[in-house]
C-alpha cells in the first residue's frame, strides 16, 4: 500500500512509517507532500495519516501512532509503553507525561535539523533509533517497570 502524509516530518511522521512498516503493512511505501497536496494523493488510492481529518490522524487526546497501535488492534504492551513516550514528544504541552518524551523530542529536532525536508532519508537515519527505543520498551515491559 501507499501511505501519504504531509512533508517535513518530526516526531508522528516518523514513528507512524516506522510503526506501520514494522507492524502494519511490511511493503509500505510513504510519500510525503506539502499539506495541501494529500487530499490529492490521497484520492489516487494512497492512505492519509497524521494530517488533520484523517482516520490515522490525530483523534481526541490520541496522536496519530496511538490512533494507529488503535485501529490495527496492535496489542503489544512494548509497543503501548512506546506510544506513551511518542505522545508525550508530538502533543504540545504533553512533553512531561513520559520522562523519555523530552529525549525523543530533542531527537526529532536533531534529525530535522541534519536532513531538513528530505523525509525519505530522514525516515532511513531515524528508524533504527525507534527500532532501539522498541527493543529498550520490551526490556521494560519483561522487567515489570511500565
Amino acid at each position: 500500500m501507499r501511505w501519504v502524509t504531509r512533508h517535513d516530518a518530526k516526531v508522528d511522521r516518523i514513528a507512524c512509517p516506522w510503526l506501520i512498516k514494522r507492524f502494519v503493512d511490511p511493503e509500505a511505501e510513504f510519500i510525503y507532500v506539502p499539506p495541501d497536496e494529500v487530499e490529492r494523493v490521497a484520492k489516487g488510492g494512497a492512505i492519509p495519516f497524521d494530517v488533520g481529518g484523517a482516520e490515522l490522524g490525530h483523534q481526541g487526546h490520541d496522536c496519530s501512532f496511538e490512533t494507529i497501535v488503535k485501529k490495527y488492534e496492535l496489542r503489544d504492551p512494548a509497543l503501548a509503553l512506546l506510544a506513551r513516550i511518542v505522545h508525550g514528544a508530538d502533543v504540545s504541552g504533553e512533553v512531561g507525561v513520559m520522562p523519555e518524551a523530552p529525549g525523543l523530542m530533542a531527537i526529532a529536532e536533531g534529525f530535522s535539523a541534519l536532513y531538513g525536508t528530505r523525509d525519505h532519508e530522514k525516515l532511513a537515519a531515524e528508524s533504527p533509533v525507534y527500532d532501539a527505543l522498541y527493543a529498550w520498551c520490551q526490556s521494560r515491559v519483561a522487567a515489570g517497570a511500565t
